[in-house]
Formats: C-alpha cells, structure tokens, sequence
C-alpha cells in the first residue's frame, strides 16, 4: 500500500491532492469512506497534480539537497545551546529538540521552566523565537521547530535560541 502527498514534496500546499495505490478490494474500502467524508479534488488540482508528477523531478532533488543543508546547520547550531540537543531527521523539515535540559530553570524574570510549553512561552516572549510545544504532540519534553526557512533566518533564530538558553539560571 502506497499512501502520498503533493502538499510538502512539490509546494502544493492548499491544493488538498494525495494519492493512493494498492490492492483493489482495499482501495475500493477507502473509495466508500472518502465518498462520505469530502468531496473530490478540484479538476485544476488534479490537471496540477498530473504535471507534477509526469514532470521533471530533478527539482525534489535540488530542494532535498537545500533542505538536508539547512537541517544539518541547524541542528548543528541547536547542539550548541545550553540544555538543548537534536538528532537531524530523516524526511521531514521539523526538527524535534529535547529541552529536558532547561526544564527546571529560572527565566531573567524569575520564572520557573516547568514545561516544554513554558519553555515556548519563553521563547516566543524572551527571544521573539516562535516553536511548538512537544506536549502538543505527545513527546514532552520537546520542542518543534521548522528549518524550511531561509538560512539567514535559521542562522539568526539559533542565535537568540543560544542567547534565551544562556540566561536560564
């Protein structure tokens, strides 16, 4: 069974088109659920999708070879804040980072870090650095932050991630 997407893989986002292939009797299952849930895909989301998927697809290549760049930098960059460490991720352009390290810490204003969610509060308010709180996924204490922004932006967020680490006492 295959199950895809075009929304990541070829900037489709919005356009609401995946794909599935696989054995008939189970393709027809998902056909009756889908029928009763959603409509189809729009005729210009699916003309969209064909030329994606028939056209040259040297450009994933290109955009996997940037985005792996970006994610390396940045987890390297992560690395090298106080109570923060990442492992790269294989297919994806969110980086989980475990803050189990800064948890318990105090803030300049003398507040407690008891949480992944405070530790994002904080972040948002004391370094203008916006991430999702690992609690929101079920993988506390982590925090989720995105790479698929341009590297002077990736480069300048892990310096206020160091900055905002550095003052947690």
């Amino acid at each position: 069974m295959t199950v895809s997407g075009l929304a990541k893989s070829y900037a489709m986002m919005g356009w609401r088109i995946g794909y599935a292939a696989g054995p008939s009797t189970l393709i027809r299952e998902m056909i009756t659920i889908q029928s009763q849930t959603t409509s189809g895909a729009s005729s210009i989301s699916q003309a969209a999708a064909v030329a994606a998927l028939d056209g040259a697809q040297d450009v994933l290549l290109e955009r996997a070879a940037i985005l792996r760049a970006k994610r390396d930098r940045f987890a390297e960059l992560v690395n090298e804040c106080a109570g923060l460490s990442c492992t790269p991720p294989e297919g994806t352009f969110y980086v989980l980072v475990a803050c189990a390290g800064v948890i318990g810490k105090r803030a300049p204003d003398g507040r407690v870090i008891r949480t992944d969610r405070d530790f994002s509060a904080y972040l948002l308010e004391a370094a203008d650095v916006v991430v999702f709180a690992g609690e929101d996924l079920g993988l506390s204490p982590y925090i989720r932050v995105s790479f698929a922004n341009p590297s002077a932006t990736i480069e300048e967020a892990a310096r206020r991630l160091k900055r905002a680490c550095a003052a947690l006492q």
